[in-house]
C-alpha cells in the first residue's frame, strides 16, 4: 500500500472513530466529517456551524479531464475567472476582500474554446475539512432535492450581481413528511454558510429546481415545482419573490427535476418538466406521457440546430413531435428512467446512455439500441437512477458512473469494469458525480448513499467516507467552487426521511488548504452539463454540444484564468 493511501486509511478510521464519538456524547451533530464551532442564528433562520479541521482521506485524489462537459463552461470564457486562481501556498483567506479579484467580474467568452489546464495541485492534497453545515428551522431542516450553486446577491455592493460576489447555494428546506410536503426555497451564503433569504411561496420538498436568466434581464430566475405531487410550477426573481405560476399542473411531479434550455434556438429559453415543455412565461406548450421521478434533458441528437427533448425512452423535437420512442425502455413500469448524453465511441456523434429499471441502456443519436438491460452487479432491478460521464481514468475516453441498491462503480462503454464499491442504497434512487480535485489527469467520484458521503479515486479506492443520512429520491452532491476562492467544494444534503439522527441540512466541504482545482461557480439543474448554462447564469441559444470538447454529463468542470480547461489525457 502507497504511503499516501496508508495515510489516507488512517484518516478514514480516524474520522469514523471522531464521529462515533461525537454521537456518543450528544453533540450536535452538524459535522459529519470534523468538530466545529457552532454558531447559531436567529430561531426561523436556523444554524451555521464552521469546521475547524476535519480529519478525512488525505488521499492521492486524482483529477480528470476538466470534468465539466462542453467548452468554456465556466461560462465566462476568458474573463471572468475566479478569484485569482488556485492558490496551493496559501489557506484560505479569512474575508474576500484580502483575495485578489478575477480578471473579470462578466462573461466575456460564450464557451466558445476549452484551452489547458496547466494547474496542479500537490499529489497527497486531498484533505477535506467541513467548511460549514447549515441545519435549518424546526419543521423545515430536512433536505432531499438536489442544491444549487449561482450568483443572487450583491455582496460587494457595487450595485450589479457578478462573477465578482460570492456565490450563492440554494437548497429547498422542509419536514419529515414524505416526498411532497410544502418547503421552503433557502439561500445561503456560499462562503460561510449564513442565512440570507428565503422565497415568498412554498415549493415542493423532492423536487429539483432550476436556475437561468428565463427573461434576458441580465439576472437569474428560479423554477421550482409548487407543493404537493400534483402542482404548478413557479417561476421566482432572483431576490425569491414571486414572477408568475405556470397555467397547468404538472400530474408527475412528485421528486422530479426541471431543466432549462432554448430548444428551438430562438433566444427564448424554454423549461423542461418531465415530458411537459413550458414559454419563459409559464404557458404550457406541449405534453406528453411521463412518470415521476423524472430527469429531463436536451440535446442536439441530429445536428439542425434544435435541441431534442430526452425524456429516457423517447426524445421529442422542440415543437413536441416524436423523435424516436424506445417500447424496451418506455414500456417498463416503475418511475421514470434517466438519460446522459455524451460522445461515447470517438465518433463525433451524440449517444444516449439511459438509465432505467432493469439496468443501463446505451442508444444511438437515432434511438437505435446499441446495448441494453446491462446490469453489471446481478442486482436485477432498481437501476433507475441519475448517472454520469467523465473521463474518470485519464486515458481520453468517457466512462459512466452508476448506482443500484449496493454497489456504485465504473464501467466502460464497452461495459468492462473500472471498479465497484459496496454502497448502501436500497431506499431510493441516489446519484454520483465527478471532478479532477488535484487536475492531475483522473477524476475523483463522489456519491452519497442512505448513510454516507463518499469520494473514491479512479481506482475505487475510498478516499473520504463521511455521515450523512437520507432516505434518498434523485440528490446527488454537487462540486462547485462556492465561495469563489479558486478551489472547488463539495456540497451535500441530509434528511431522516426513514428515521435516524440528522446532522445537518446541508454541509459544504473543502479541502483545509484549500488546493482543490478551481471548479465554476454555478450548477444550475439536475442535468447540468456546463455547456448548458454560462457561468453568469444565462442560457446559451445556441447550445455548444457537450459531447465535444470535455465530454462529460452531471459532472463539474475545471476553469483556470476564468476559461474551461482541460487537462491532457495521461500516459
Amino acid at each position: 500500500m502507497s504511503d499516501l493511501r496508508a495515510r489516507t486509511t488512517l484518516a478514514s478510521l480516524t474520522l469514523l472513530l471522531a464521529l462515533a464519538c461525537a454521537d456518543d456524547s450528544g453533540g450536535d451533530a452538524g459535522t459529519a466529517l470534523t468538530s466545529l464551532d457552532a454558531g447559531t442564528g436567529p430561531d426561523d433562520q436556523g444554524e451555521v456551524e464552521t469546521g475547524d479541521g476535519m480529519s478525512s482521506a488525505d488521499g492521492d485524489g486524482d483529477g480528470d479531464p476538466g470534468d465539466g462537459d462542453g467548452d468554456p463552461g465556466d461560462g465566462d470564457g476568458d474573463g471572468d475567472g475566479d478569484s485569482g486562481g488556485t492558490k496551493f501556498d496559501m489557506a484560505a483567506l479569512p474575508d474576500t476582500d484580502d483575495r485578489p479579484q478575477p480578471p473579470s467580474c462578466k462573461v466575456v467568452d460564450d464557451m466558445n474554446a476549452v484551452g489547458l489546464c496547466r494547474e496542479s495541485a500537490p499529489p497527497d492534497s486531498f484533505e477535506p475539512d467541513t467548511q460549514w453545515s447549515y441545519t435549518g428551522p424546526p419543521g423545515f431542516d430536512q433536505a432531499i432535492a438536489t442544491p444549487l450553486v449561482l450568483n443572487l446577491t450583491d455582496d460587494d455592493d457595487n450595485g450589479e450581481i457578478d462573477l465578482c460576489d460570492i456565490p450563492d447555494v440554494l437548497v429547498v428546506a422542509g419536514p419529515q413528511a414524505g416526498d411532497t410536503p410544502p418547503s421552503k426555497i433557502v439561500v445561503l451564503n456560499g462562503e460561510t454558510g449564513e442565512f440570507e433569504f428565503e422565497f415568498a411561496e412554498l415549493v415542493q420538498y423532492a423536487a429539483t429546481p432550476a436556475a437561468g436568466d428565463i427573461d434576458n434581464d441580465g439576472l437569474p430566475e428560479i423554477v421550482a415545482v409548487g407543493p404537493n405531487g400534483s402542482a404548478p410550477l413557479i417561476a421566482f426573481e432572483h431576490d425569491g419573490s414571486v414572477k408568475w405560476t405556470s397555467n397547468t399542473n404538472w400530474a408527475s411531479a412528485q421528486s422530479s427535476a426541471i431543466a432549462l434550455a432554448d430548444v428551438d434556438a430562438d433566444g427564448d429559453v424554454e423549461i423542461i418538466a418531465g415530458a411537459k415543455l413550458y414559454d419563459h412565461n409559464g404557458v404550457e406548450l406541449w405534453s406528453r406521457p411521463d412518470r415521476i421521478y423524472s430527469a429531463s434533458t436536451a440535446a442536439d441528437l441530429d445536428g439542425d440546430g434544435q435541441l431534442e427533448i430526452l425524456t429516457g425512452g423517447a426524445a421529442y423535437r422542440a415543437d413536441g413531435s416524436e423523435f424516436w420512442v424506445v417500447p424496451g425502455i418506455q414500456n417498463q413500469g416503475g418511475i421514470a428512467s434517466h438519460p446522459q448524453v455524451a460522445d461515447v465511441d470517438d465518433d463525433g456523434e451524440p449517444e444516449v446512455l439511459v438509465s432505467v429499471n432493469d439496468g443501463l441502456w446505451l442508444l444511438e443519436a437515432d434511438g437505435a439500441i446499441i446495448w441494453s438491460s446491462f446490469n453489471p452487479t446481478g442486482e436485477g432491478i432498481d437501476w433507475n437512477r441519475p448517472s454520469n460521464i467523465h473521463d474518470l481514468d485519464g486515458d481520453g475516453a468517457p466512462e459512466f458512473g452508476a448506482s443500484a441498491p449496493q454497489h456504485y462503480g465504473v464501467w466502460e462503454f464497452d461495459q468492462s469494469e473500472l471498479w465497484s464499491a459496496n454502497i448502501a442504497d436500497p431506499s431510493g434512487q441516489a446519484g454520483g458525480t465527478a471532478f479532477d480535485f488535484l487536475g492531475a489527469g483522473q477524476a475523483q467520484t463522489v456519491y452519497a448513499g442512505e448513510d454516507f458521503l463518499h469520494v473514491f479515486d479512479d481506482t475505487g479506492f475510498e478516499l473520504l467516507n463521511a455521515v450523512r443520512n437520507s432516505g434518498t429520491v434523485l440528490e446527488y452532491p454537487v462540486v462547485a467552487d462556492i465561495d469563489n476562492d479558486g478551489s472547488a467544494e463539495i456540497l451535500v444534503v441530509s434528511n431522516t426521511l426513514f428515521g435516524g439522527q440528522l446532522p445537518y441540512t446541508i454541509t459544504a466541504i473543502r479541502d483545509a488548504e484549500d488546493r482543490w482545482i478551481q471548479g465554476r461557480r454555478i450548477w444550475n439543474q439536475h442535468t447540468y452539463h456546463v455547456t448548458n448554462v454560462r457561468e453568469d447564469g444565462v442560457i446559451p441559444q445556441f447550445e455548444p454540444p457537450n459531447w465535444q470538447d470535455l465530454n462529460t454529463f452531471r459532472t463539474q468542470a475545471q476553469i483556470e484564468g476564468g476559461a474551461v480547461c482541460l487537462p491532457e489525457p495521461q500516459g
